[in-house]
């Protein structure tokens, strides 16, 4: 089966087999959608299926309030152009944007036949590819806007599985707070899909330290791929990010910050150690992210609990509790500091 197929027939499953045709019919002249980013708190990093995207260990996180991404899309009745429309932050992108290529290519999986289009306005309020999630919130959103679209009134988990296809992380962006991505074990992948973790943690915070926001020289998903195929660290990587996952989790339900921190952050370096031993390695870091993490390291040694994690790039993700904001704000006079609870 080829991998056009595939999708198309878990896409299918997802949103309704029999009824696929009715369900790929616009219900509504416009459907919107919004997502929040989120920062992974235990990585997800190396695919077991490529195609479906189904990860080689589960993950959690949590989700930034007022960072995100906003998706309305509509038929595009009488193309000329035979083709989507599709703009980012008010620019609409040519037909070769890698961008707008990938959502043309989701977008194929919801078609009610060859000549369906569809016109896509998306603003992200998070650089786009720069390791700040910013394709997590777009899938989300894009779902959240079909499902409008469409009207299929489709539960989390199946937007949750709707949203992994388009990217991995985009099944943990359909929640606020924090959420858990399951691995999963079937083949067909439709237990591969996160649900929200009911705990409110008013005194939790992430600050952001954007070291580099520019698009990065090597995306997740093709980091993700050398990665396992060139890594020989990487075998040791799915086991210990499932123990990390536990452990993040019940440090979670118990409110232990420091066994959070301390795992969050290790988890994080650990990701980035089988990216560096990739060939050829893949070094997110630029200078000023050592810096930081230093200074985190002596924020700490001075009785500051504040511990930092980083995604498939240059940016750190700082979390502490509420407590030590002003410590935290001192040290780092340009950091963006969220309430994920407090909002």
């Amino acid at each position: 089966m080829s991998k056009q197929s595939q999708q198309q027939n878990f896409v299918h499953q997802v949103i309704g087999h029999n009824k696929q045709k009715h369900r790929l019919v616009p219900q509504k002249a416009q459907g919107t959608g919004h997502a929040p980013v989120n920062i992974a708190l235990s990585k997800y990093w190396g695919k077991r299926d490529a195609i479906l995207n189904l990860p080689t260990n589960g993950s959690v996180s949590i989700s930034l309030p007022g960072l995100g991404t906003e998706t309305q899309i509509k038929p595009l009745i009488d193309s000329n152009e035979r083709r989507d429309k599709v703009s980012l932050n008010g620019e609409i992108l040519d037909e070769n944007n890698p961008f707008a290529q990938r959502v043309s290519a989701f977008l194929n999986h919801f078609r009610k036949d060859k000549n369906s289009f569809f016109d896509v306005i998306t603003v992200n309020s998070v650089p786009t590819a720069a390791g700040l999630a910013s394709s997590a919130s777009g899938y989300a959103a894009l779902v959240l806007a079909l499902n409008d679209l469409f009207e299929w009134q489709l539960a989390d988990k199946e937007l949750s599985l709707l949203a992994r296809l388009g990217s991995g992380s985009a099944s943990r962006s359909l929640f606020s707070g924090f959420s858990v991505w399951h691995q999963g074990q079937q083949e067909d992948g439709l237990d591969s899909y996160a649900e929200a973790i009911d705990t409110q943690w008013p005194e939790f915070c992430v600050g952001l330290l954007e070291i580099d926001v520019k698009q990065k020289p090597v995306s997740s998903t093709q980091g993700m791929q050398n990665t396992v195929e060139t890594c020989a660290l990487y075998q040791a990587w799915p086991e210990q990010a499932n123990k990390d996952m536990q452990v993040i989790q019940n440090a979670i339900q118990t409110k232990n910050f420091t066994t959070l921190g301390k795992t969050a952050e290790h988890n994080a370096l650990t990701m980035h150690a089988t990216m560096i031993a990739t060939w050829p390695p893949i070094v997110y870091w630029q200078p000023e992210s050592v810096e930081a993490m230093h200074k985190v390291w002596q924020l700490r040694e001075q009785g500051v609990e504040v511990y930092f994690t980083m995604d498939a790039g240059p940016n750190l993700k700082l979390l502490f509790l509420e407590t030590e904001k002003p410590a935290v704000k001192q040290a780092f006079a340009d950091i963006k500091i969220l309430e994920p609870f407090k909002q």
